[in-house]
């Protein structure tokens, strides 16, 4: 290796050395969805980022979705998908399709990916030590009409003594994004939101959401790399921000309001964004705050 080279590569370590020291023993959230979670090369690249982290005294908690595969086995089993402003209709029997795909199946992929690259992951659902206590979510529609959805929920409560047990042992804490009701029913809940109560009842210094996109872009079309939260209110009301982005936001603004000090949501295609977003002065995709 050429003295160049050397020097390049120290001079990346130094970069880290501030954000280490300020990020060392405080808890950072990581919504996990996307091509992240579905390329192999990212997947790998993304355990490895969660682990890195772990080892320089960072907390990661993960909190993963799984629209895609839990709608793929309802049509396996014959189960057409409905969905009401981007909601998922759910019934009796789709909240236990929804349960065995994120609980019994994307869980433990997640748990075994990192166990296999040398961490030390443990899976969770909301109903483990009455993590997420939920209650029934209405969708309001335009025009103020509140819809019945089924077994959809929000998250009521945040018990965070599991996640801080598992973390006080070394362990990294999954969470699936299934929740408990008062009567002990079940609850699909948006991962989304998930993490964002999370990381406003853990107090975690970071969000991180990891997307398919670069991040948040203006009515211009272009980049929005640091976003107040008045702006990103004002984004939403004009419908700038729609669609798939919209529960990331109110994600973020929650997670802001509980105590997070930033919110990021960022483009996971990017190899090792997460290291990037935390460890480099430039960062990727866009940075909320209050």
């Amino acid at each position: 290796m050429s003295v160049v080279g050397g020097n390049h590569r120290v001079e990346i370590l130094l970069e880290a050395l501030p954000y280490i020291r300020e990020f060392r023993g405080k808890s950072v959230v990581i919504k996990y969805g996307g091509a992240a979670m579905e390329q192999a090369d990212l997947k790998a690249q993304f355990a490895l980022d969660v682990i890195l982290l772990h080892l320089v005294g960072i907390s990661p908690v993960i909190v993963h979705g799984g629209g895609p595969q839990i709608g793929a086995l309802m049509k396996k089993l014959g189960k057409e998908p409905q969905f009401v402003g981007g909601m998922r209709v759910t019934d009796a029997e789709t909240v236990e399709i929804v349960e065995m795909v994120l609980v019994g199946k994307i869980n433990k992929e997640i748990v075994g990916l990192i166990n296999h690259h040398g961490g030390r992951a443990v899976g969770l659902s909301g109903k483990d030590g009455d993590l997420l206590r939920a209650q029934k979510r209405l969708h309001r529609t335009a025009s103020g009409e509140e819809i019945d959805i089924g077994l959809v929920g929000s998250v009521e409560h945040v018990n965070i003594e599991p996640i801080r047990l598992l973390e006080g042992q070394g362990f990294v804490p999954v969470i699936a994004p299934v929740g408990v009701g008062v009567r002990g029913e079940t609850y699909n809940i948006n991962a989304d939101l998930v993490a964002g109560e999370v990381a406003a009842a853990l107090g975690a210094e970071k969000l991180i959401h990891l997307t398919d996109v670069q991040g948040i872009k203006g009515t211009d079309g272009r980049l929005i790399s640091t976003l107040s939260r008045k702006e990103a209110e004002r984004l939403m009301q004009t419908g700038v921000i729609d669609g798939g982005m919209l529960p990331k936001v109110e994600s973020a603004l929650r997670a802001l309001h509980g105590g997070t000090a930033k919110a990021h949501i960022i483009d996971g295609r990017v190899p090792h964004a997460i290291l990037l977003e935390l460890f480099t002065r430039e960062g990727v995709g866009t940075e909320i705050l209050l």
